[in-house]
């Protein structure tokens, strides 16, 4: 195992980029840090598993704290999800630096590469029927020294799902999130809007209107708007919101077409 530590409109059916190794799953991107992506792919994952599907959670490469403290994405993804993995499974390569993962990864003197990230999550692709796969920030984030986040979903072959603020901004956010991937030919499942701040939310004008404006100008499809969790983000308060909030029907249609393939 390589673990490190410094310590909508889109066709996605039967998709999937030829001569390459086939993945199972969805990469949960966002339209920047701190969007929620950890929480969304938790709940997700946490309301696919809570039918009986074998869905597993995978973080490549994460920074910002190092494992053993409960902070981190890999720990918060388990806890929501109560998957028995060990967080360094989830997270193979966890960087203490604040950056994004190809500046973390050098100022820890370690080199990462997109073969290498690949290898590090073949296990969890092996023991599960699809993974729900966690980004490192927004989608054009430097991920290795030649790769941004955008092309290491290029190179799984599996869809993206974008997560975007509710408030104002969110549309010139998502769209080009959008285009990023589309330039990549990476199909986007859906637009899951999350309540990162319930109270700007509630006193911002613009959260109404929003996602129409995405689905109209983008092209996309709003699976729904995640609201804001108060506490401890259990897998029973996530898989009740995922129930009351969101469309998961496309995302789960999506993961029986790949395992039929």
């Amino acid at each position: 195992m390589h673990v490190v530590s410094a310590q909508g409109s889109e066709k996605l059916h039967g998709w999937n980029a030829p001569d390459r190794k086939r993945w199972r799953g969805l990469f949960v991107t966002g339209t920047d840090t701190g969007v929620g992506k950890t929480v969304i792919t938790a709940a997700i994952a946490a309301a696919l598993r809570s039918e009986g599907r074998n869905v597993g959670v995978w973080k490549p490469v994460q920074s910002g704290a190092l494992l053993g403290k409960g902070i981190t994405d890999a720990e918060r993804l388990l806890r929501g999800t109560d998957i028995s993995d060990r967080p360094e499974q989830v997270a193979p390569f966890t960087f203490a630096a604040p950056l994004a993962p190809a500046l973390a990864a050098k100022q820890a003197g370690v080199t990462m590469t997109t073969a290498g990230l690949l290898a590090a999550g073949e296990p969890l692709a092996e023991r599960y029927d699809a993974l729900l796969i966690e980004g490192a920030g927004g989608a054009a984030v430097p991920l290795t020294s030649d790769t941004l986040v955008a092309d290491f979903i290029a190179e799984l072959g599996v869809p993206a799902l974008i997560v975007a603020r509710c408030g104002l901004g969110t549309v010139n956010h998502t769209l080009l999130t959008a285009a990023l991937l589309r330039q990549r030919g990476i199909p986007v499942a859906g637009v899951v809007m999350n309540e990162v701040d319930p109270a700007t939310s509630r006193d911002d004008p613009s959260t109404a209107a929003n996602a129409e404006l995405i689905e109209r100008y983008g092209g996309l499809r709003v699976l729904g708007r995640f609201p804001w969790i108060c506490g401890e983000a259990t897998m029973e308060k996530l898989v009740r919101a995922v129930k009351r909030h969101i469309d998961i029907s496309p995302i789960r249609q999506m993961l029986e077409n790949a395992r039929s393939q």
